[in-house]
């Protein structure tokens, strides 16, 4: 799966997921500046998909609605939390999220209003619209924001690994109920 998105691989320039990826599921990520919310999410996400054993059967990326850390690596306080939960974000890249994503993916999970407003500017018609949603609505939390960690503490981060953790667990859910899998 690797190279099919930013993501993905370590430095692997950003590319389109095959149109006939295996169940059509392609998951994206989006966040501020895709180094802090969005990578974890694609981190967590990853582990929930890989234990699962549908690795192979569901694309994930993120980005970020900003330009301003393209090509970064996660915020090195995002790595250090995701590395203690055992999760690897450190190959990531950010990247921009771009119209075209509406049709490279299938689920859209945005980290808060503003990210959901900056998404949405850019569909062009409700099915675009449809494939975007609230990260934390796949949990108990309902659809409510994920706070940005990046001006505070490492707490802050841990805090955020705990909200994506149990959503990202209902987001696979509602992804195998969809597929039938």
């Amino acid at each position: 799966m690797a190279g099919f998105g930013c993501g993905g691989g370590a430095g692997i320039a950003c590319t389109l997921a095959p149109p006939w990826y295996p169940l059509g599921m392609r998951v994206l990520f989006v966040c501020l500046g895709n180094i802090c919310r969005s990578p974890l999410a694609e981190g967590i996400f990853r582990r929930h998909v890989e234990r699962a054993g549908l690795h192979e059967h569901i694309h994930i990326d993120s980005a970020g609605t900003g330009n301003w850390h393209v090509g970064e690596p996660p915020d090195r306080r995002a790595q250090a939390c995701a590395q203690g939960y055992g999760v690897d974000i450190t190959g990531l890249r950010a990247r921009q999220f771009s119209a075209e994503d509406f049709d490279r993916f299938d689920y859209i999970l945005v980290m808060d209003n503003q990210n959901h407003a900056n998404v949405l500017r850019l569909a062009r018609n409700d099915a675009h619209r449809n494939k975007v949603s609230m990260m934390l609505s796949h949990g108990s939390r309902g659809p409510v924001d994920v706070p940005d960690p990046y001006f505070g503490g490492d707490d802050g981060f841990h805090a955020v690994f705990a909200m994506l953790e149990e959503a990202c667990a209902g987001l696979l859910e509602t992804v195998r109920r969809e597929a039938g899998r």
